[in-house]
């Protein structure tokens, strides 16, 4: 199955998804202006002034935009912020650090446009309002058999990509992490991991919300003032960690010495795919979280998207990274190299302090991907019924993913992202026109 797997993914992450995602990146950024630039700052100011944890819950008519915020990062901060920064250097060379930061630019302006089509095209199903790709991809061709083929596709990816397989990828790094530093049995740790999770899904959109806005801001707040403390502890290799990153990115093997025969190639590939893991950015997840955020003008969401990819990549996978090369460590794969680099510096400490973060990071990750999954159940089903076999089949899936091994897992996670990204983007092109009115409709509000 992993060489069939892995067959897959050659031809989506060789040149076919890369040169989509960084075109439509592109594209996105030279039509709106250098968006994820003019409004940065704006952003900002729009994400702390909006950090009320004890703010309105959230209801059936949606959450407050710092939860949906909340929600996205959690999302897209998990293991491909800890160990899919280990794997891409692995795998590409310190020079993937380099693609990932490209690749997240440049989706900085993509997920702008998801944010707001996400708003613009929600819809109320059951007395609840829901929302994400398969609405707005429905509307993107003139064919509407077409168009709801491929919403249907994304749907049945998303559920797949991000509720099962991806949960699996999730429980797995926790597992591994546990393993590795406390000796628990993979499978005991997933078997905690689902009951926590059900209990969070069953408590639906209010207790998700609850759960995310407060988790997010203390889990990275605290693992960026770690890999801060680690990085000045190893202060003299900071310079020489950089540079690596930049020189590698286009000449690999000098950099490297020849030894490893990591290409360009190799380098764009797992900086742009463990990119994409990491920020999401074009993948079609977070706008399920940005849709039912409760704003005046979609605008709003829209530059509040911007400013999760920046924390993702920018912030907390730059810092994974910085730790990794400035610890000089090079055993282990996964999470267990990440592990590594922080008891290298920290001591024991190290892998009890990853293990933790990764259960926080994960945890939270398989709420947000749950929950963007029971979006697309709701538009292919319309039964709570369904709802509640979902969420019995995701707990099923974390106790295996636990137990599974992380090569073929892991695998399996970028096929079936790259599955969703395809109708995603088709959507993105096609109704591109509605993010830039939103844009130049909402300079107008606030100039």
């Amino acid at each position: 199955m992993q060489q069939i797997v892995t067959t897959i993914n050659e031809f989506l992450w060789g040149n076919f998804l890369i040169i989509l995602l960084m075109g439509t990146g592109v594209y996105f950024t030279l039509k709106l202006n250098f968006i994820q630039i003019r409004k940065f700052k704006e952003g900002i100011k729009r994400v702390t002034g909006s950090m009320d944890l004890n703010g309105k819950e959230a209801d059936h008519n949606g959450m407050s935009s710092f939860q949906a915020l909340a929600t996205a990062v959690a999302a897209q901060v998990g293991t491909g912020n800890l160990a899919g920064a280990a794997t891409a250097i692995v795998s590409g060379g310190p020079g993937a650090i380099f693609w990932m930061w490209v690749s997240a630019f440049f989706g900085m302006a993509t997920v702008y446009v998801e944010a707001i089509l996400g708003q613009v095209f929600k819809r109320r199903v059951n007395g609840q309002i829901t929302g994400g790709p398969s609405y707005y991809i429905e509307t993107a061709l003139k064919n509407k058999f077409i168009s709801k083929g491929l919403a249907i596709f994304f749907s049945i990816a998303c559920i797949t990509a991000l509720g099962l397989m991806g949960n699996a990828v999730q429980a797995n790094s926790i597992s591994v992490a546990f393993n590795n530093a406390f000796g628990v049995s993979s499978l005991i740790v997933g078997i905690v991991i689902a009951i926590l999770a059900g209990f969070v899904f069953f408590g639906g959109i209010k207790r998700i919300a609850a759960v995310t806005e407060k988790i997010v801001p203390v889990m990275a707040g605290l693992y960026i003032v770690a890999c801060i403390i680690i990085i000045f502890i190893n202060y003299k290799q900071i310079i020489p960690a950089i540079v690596s990153i930049f020189y590698s990115a286009f000449n690999p093997e000098a950099a490297l010495g020849g030894a490893m025969g990591i290409s360009v190639k190799q380098a764009i590939r797992y900086g742009v795919a463990r990119g994409l893991f990491s920020n999401e950015a074009g993948m079609g997840s977070t706008p399920h979280a940005h849709a039912i955020a409760k704003v005046k003008h979609p605008g709003e969401q829209g530059i509040v998207a911007v400013v999760t990819v920046f924390i993702d990549t920018f912030v907390v996978l730059t810092g994974t990274a910085l730790v990794i090369l400035t610890s000089g460590v090079k055993e282990g794969a996964g999470i267990i190299l990440t592990q590594n680099a922080f008891t290298k510096s920290l001591g024991v400490y190290g892998d009890m302090f990853i293990a933790i973060c990764l259960f926080f990071f994960a945890f939270s990750t398989i709420i947000g991907w749950y929950f963007f999954g029971e979006a697309n159940i709701r538009y292919l089903f319309k039964k709570d019924f369904v709802v509640n076999i979902y969420r019995v089949v995701v707990m099923i899936m974390i106790i295996i993913g636990s137990m599974l091994k992380v090569e073929l897992v892991w695998e399996m996670a970028d096929m079936f992202n790259g599955m969703m990204v395809l109708p995603n983007l088709i959507a993105l092109l096609a109704l591109g026109k509605y993010a830039r009115n939103a844009m130049k409709e909402y300079d107008i509000i606030n100039s």
